[in-house]
């Protein structure tokens, strides 16, 4: 495995986080009616561990290059990645006009986690896909446990 891999900097890894943190900084920024988000969550443990592993899928995503992965351009995961990216700010809308249903929570709890999920299948970093999948699954409990149940 080690052999594979080697420390250097995937600026696009980079450029996939920030695009997708873009909601959450104008929601930190600009209040939304009937923000339920705001809740006190009920799932404290769970996400720190989640906060924990997006922290480390981000570097995994940035640090590790995997020598056979190819140079950055448009494959079908890239596509894959594209749309995620598209549903996720499409779920943002619907959440800024007052919608607030489970469709809208799941939308906003997966699809990041597909965008980056489909990221680091195109540019062969398994090692993100670890912390990525906790991340996935803790983020998902979040969205259930405190909004839709």
């Amino acid at each position: 495995m080690k052999e594979r891999y080697k420390r250097g900097f995937d600026f696009w890894g980079l450029v996939v986080f920030f695009i997708i943190m873009i909601p959450n900084f104008i929601w930190g920024a600009v209040p939304v009616p009937n923000d339920i988000l705001r809740a006190e969550s009920v799932t404290g443990a769970i996400d720190t561990v989640a906060s924990v592993c997006q922290v480390l899928m981000v570097m995994c995503l940035c640090i590790f290059v995997n020598n056979k992965q190819e140079k950055f351009r448009v494959s079908p995961l890239i596509i894959a990645a594209g749309i995620s990216c598209i549903l996720y700010f499409t779920g943002w809308i619907f959440y800024y006009t007052g919608v607030t249903n489970a469709a809208v929570i799941l939308a906003l709890c997966i699809m990041p986690c597909l965008t980056f999920l489909f990221f680091a299948i195109d540019r062969k970093n398994m090692i993100a896909i670890v912390p990525l999948s906790i991340f996935a699954i803790c983020h998902l409990i979040y969205g259930i446990v405190n909004f839709i149940l």
